[in-house]
């Protein structure tokens, strides 16, 4: 208990993390150094830190320990089939446009399917799992994405493919929004920071997902049977797992149930941590789709050498993952976010002034290091906007990350077609810096 309650109050210095007042009198002082009209959700209650077992709801509060930890393992394992699922699919891209004959538009469209229905389902089912709750909805949107999982293989006509992986889309977000907000309320039953981790399962599935879907490809196992399996063991984990999802507590029962409902469209604090997560997200989407290219454009590495960029930045982000909820309980959220975006910023920089493998490698494993907890902590903010329920303030944020995810490659693009490849990275490194500097002081205003 002593633990959870330093945890809880501490901020920025550790002589006051037992009093209370301290808080207010260092959001004032950022609120005189930094007026409304810079930051106009100052007045806004935002909190990363959960509350104490009194102002839980009573549908969590009287679980027992247990419970509380089989909620934690039960949602580590969907965020665990959530990336394994994902990757699956990525494996398959390839696949997908031998067995259609798409030419390099029509697999454009294809991915752009599979992003409208993510986007689509962010928009509009923020209020449905808010109503029916995160057990229902993690089942529902995960069994879609199974389903359609199986068919993308299986379906005759390019056309169905467009709408199956628009469906597989909007169950994957559908998934997405609902576990992140069944993570949150679990951070809040358990009274530690938890939210990390449970994103480095979601990598740590990815990696297992692309390391079966290749292997299973070279021994000749047939393309569809592999996408088959891989559906059916999501949705085995899924109805194993969902029973030990915390409650859904109706909007009536929640201790801030007195807080007037605010609209998550006209809330700052909302459009404020979506801002920064669409400033990271252009960083990571770049990463994504351009760290191999420059590896063998720009470093003139074998194939093998620049394969290894991808996995520097995914073995980094996944790291830092499991270890970022133990900083951010030990040095808070502005801390981390600080530290974190400012060691992004010098691999890119890194990799850029020294175009060798050793030193793009070592860059590319920093930026991993780096991005890997922004969404982590702008998701657990987000969930906890007074006013806003859980699901709909982290659809909001995940909405506008997704679109600097999509946005990230095609502006790197668009300037390495002007000027060179380094230079176009170098928006990497700017957006990197950009959160660095306003994202500690966003979350301090907002409480963080």
């Amino acid at each position: 208990m002593q633990t959870r309650r330093a945890w809880k109050v501490n901020i920025s210095s550790r002589a006051c993390r037992h009093d209370a007042g301290c808080f207010a009198r260092i959001q004032n002082r950022f609120q005189r150094a930094f007026p409304p009209a810079v930051f106009p959700f100052a007045e806004i209650s935002v909190s990363d830190r959960p509350s104490d077992s009194a102002s839980l709801p009573a549908a969590h509060r009287n679980l027992p320990v247990g419970a509380r930890n089989r909620a934690r393992y039960a949602t580590m394992a969907l965020f665990l089939i959530a990336g394994m699922m994902y990757a699956s699919w990525g494996v398959h891209v390839p696949t997908v446009r031998d067995r259609f004959h798409l030419n390099p538009a029509m697999l454009s469209l294809a991915l752009f399917a599979v992003a409208g229905g993510s986007i689509g389902a962010m928009v509009t089912n923020a209020p449905w799992i808010a109503r029916v709750g995160t057990r229902r909805a993690c089942l529902a949107g995960g069994l879609a994405m199974s389903a359609c999982g199986a068919l993308i293989l299986v379906v005759p006509w390019y056309w169905m493919l467009l709408v199956v992986l628009a469906f597989f889309g909007a169950g994957m977000a559908t998934l997405d929004v609902a576990m992140n907000a069944e993570a949150s309320a679990v951070e809040e039953a358990l009274g530690r920071p938890i939210m990390s981790s449970l994103h480095g399962m979601f990598s740590a599935g990815g990696m297992a997902g692309a390391a079966v879907g290749g292997a299973a490809l070279a021994h000749g196992m047939a393309p569809a049977l592999h996408l088959l399996l891989a559906s059916l063991v999501s949705a085995g984990v899924l109805v194993a797992a969902c029973p030990s999802v915390l409650p859904h507590v109706p909007h009536a029962e929640h201790p801030d149930a007195h807080t007037p409902r605010a609209n998550r469209w006209r809330s700052p604090a909302l459009w404020a941590l979506g801002a920064i997560a669409l400033i990271a997200l252009i960083a990571e989407g770049a990463m994504y789709d351009w760290a191999t290219v420059y590896m063998r454009d720009v470093v003139a590495s074998t194939p093998a050498v620049a394969s290894a960029a991808y996995a520097a930045f995914s073995g980094g982000m996944a790291a830092a993952r499991f270890a970022g909820d133990a900083v951010r309980a030990r040095f808070g959220a502005p801390q981390l976010t600080a530290a974190s975006a400012s060691l992004a910023c010098a691999g890119m920089i890194g990799a850029l002034l020294l175009p060798n493998a050793v030193a793009a490698l070592t860059g590319f494993t920093m930026m991993g290091l780096g991005l890997a907890n922004m969404m982590p902590v702008l998701f657990a903010a987000a969930a906890r906007v007074k006013g806003i329920h859980a699901a709909e303030g982290l659809a909001h944020v995940a909405g506008l990350a997704y679109f600097g995810l999509l946005l990230g490659p095609v502006i790197i693009g668009g300037v390495a077609q002007v000027t060179n490849l380094p230079i176009g990275l170098s928006v990497v490194a700017l957006c990197a810096a950009l959160v660095a500097f306003i994202g500690p002081r966003v979350l301090r205003r907002l409480g963080i």
